[in-house]
């Protein structure tokens, strides 16, 4: 019973890792569109966390094409919301 908690919270950090480490970060060349904000969008609650402990991260990206990137964001948190509360 242990060993599968262990597990568990092992994998539930990878995860939390995994994800924080495609935040956006800084300027950068690429300028980021709908799909950015998407996903983006979709990280934004990773994205605060790492901010909370510190982090050089943002919660969006600094160079992107403005309103169609802002639609994608919208879409992405309203994604990860859907899908927290199990209504999908």
């Amino acid at each position: 019973m242990k060993f599968k908690r262990l597990i568990t919270i092992v994998l539930f950090l990878f995860l939390i890792l995994s994800l924080t480490s495609c935040v956006p970060a800084g300027v950068t060349e690429y300028e980021y569109g709908f799909f950015g904000g998407c996903w983006h969008g979709f990280i934004a609650t990773f994205s605060f966390i790492g901010q909370l402990f510190g982090a050089d991260i943002g919660i969006m990206a600094e160079t992107h094409n403005g309103v169609p990137y802002y639609i994608g964001w919208v879409i992405g948190i309203l994604l990860i919301g859907v899908l927290s509360l199990g209504r999908l």
